[in-house]
């Protein structure tokens, strides 16, 4: 079964994907095929296959879940269904496509700057030993170095290649502090997409270098009353309303499958590259890894190479602002219930009546309803604190 068409070249996504571990019977009889222009190669066509039952079945590979436990998922109305198919389609299939990984191997390399040092934190190592000299060797992931500061840019980066491979000419985004803002304008600006990019005015204000920089490099960036949870609120409806001419491109592990599981593979090159380096330096894996949390990408980039380790402590470190008792706070990890938003299951922190409850915290881009739990409380559980300014030496 012919899956996709990139610059002329037929991949099946069967053999693709041969080494995934789950299977599932799926009975295919017919599929659906979508055809988008790409300026460079000419038409590209995804075929989705269509699922009946009373037809010989077959045995066909899982693909990257949407769902992990009881949560995540894909709770969105039906004009957003066939969208999020064609984009879970190309994204499982751009994940064994030998060029396009060799293509986001050179810009991770050449353009983003990696791999980013394991650096060793000697003075903040001796500050913790006790007095007969024991104490934790302390190590920092350098994400900082990445070509526009953060993290963020190993996620744009790729998520605007599969943009431009699908014909889109529009990209939309939401940001909180500002540096997914940055990393999709600089991504968007490298090829040649035009940028719209919704941020808070609360954030806005606490960010405005950001904000100049976004515009610098040619991002449209419009103001939205509230914080990041009302900016990607609104992100979503520009996007509903041109699907045909925009790509959403989320830099948070919320929303509807299969955005946060983008989100996760795209930024697990932090964790692929610490198992590496750590091998390296001292010649075995990390005892505990610490990460904050703000809405999952950074942490979840760290902690999804090490899951299924579990002699490796995994600790998530939450905005707990005046306490976890005050009720203002950003501790959704420690603090949430289930519940439904942005189209997937997840931890929200809510009232009663099942209300968002706004969070709180000083800190910019880390007032959000919703965190990386969903995804990891399925297969092992993390350790989750919040610091407050109280905490703080």
């Amino acid at each position: 079964m012919s899956c996709n068409i990139f610059n002329g070249k037929i991949q099946n996504l069967r053999p693709a994907i041969s080494h995934t571990t789950a299977y599932r019977r799926t009975e295919i009889v017919c599929a659906k095929t979508l055809t988008r222009d790409n300026p460079n190669s000419g038409k590209i066509e995804v075929v989705i296959p269509a699922v009946m039952k009373n037809r010989v079945t077959t045995h066909m590979p899982q693909l990257v879940p949407g769902k992990f436990g009881r949560f995540g998922g894909k709770y969105v109305p039906e004009t957003l269904i066939a969208c999020l198919n064609e984009l879970e389609a190309v994204f499982n299939t751009v994940l064994h496509d030998r060029e396009f990984q060799e293509e986001l191997a050179v810009a991770l390399r050449d353009y983003v700057g990696r791999e980013t040092p394991l650096y060793f934190a000697e003075r903040l190592t001796n500050h913790y030993k006790n007095e007969v000299g024991e104490g934790p060797e302390i190590y920092l992931k350098r994400e900082d170095l990445n070509h526009c500061g953060a993290h963020k840019m190993n996620n744009s980066i790729a998520q605007a290649m599969i943009a431009k491979r699908l014909g889109f000419k529009n990209v939309v985004a939401a940001t909180g502090a500002g540096h997914h803002g940055v990393a999709t304008a600089a991504a968007c600006a490298k090829l040649s997409l035009k940028c719209t990019v919704f941020m808070g005015t609360s954030d806005m204000q606490k960010q405005s270098s950001n904000v100049r920089l976004m515009n610098l490099l040619g991002a449209e960036v419009k103001p939205v009353e509230g914080n990041f949870k009302d900016a990607s609120s609104e992100a979503i409806r520009q996007w509903v309303g041109k699907l045909e001419t925009s790509y959403y491109l989320t830099g948070t592990v919320v929303g509807p499958h299969p955005c946060p599981s983008m989100v996760r593979e795209f930024q697990s090159v932090i964790g692929k590259e610490t198992r590496r380096q750590a091998m390296e330096k001292w010649g075995g894996k990390p005892d505990v890894l610490v990460a904050c949390v703000g809405s999952g990408s950074n942490a979840l980039g760290l902690f999804s190479e090490f899951i299924n380790d579990n002699d490796v402590r995994l600790i998530g470190v939450e905005a707990a602002g005046f306490g976890l008792d005050s009720g203002k706070h950003s501790a959704t990890l420690a603090m949430g219930e289930v519940g439904a938003y942005h189209g997937a299951i997840t931890y929200l922190l809510q009232d009663d009546q099942g209300q968002i409850v706004c969070p709180h915290s000083i800190g910019v881009g880390i007032q959000k309803a919703m965190q990386i739990r969903r995804y990891i409380s399925s297969i092992r559980g993390i350790s989750c604190i919040g610091i407050s300014g109280e905490t703080l030496p």
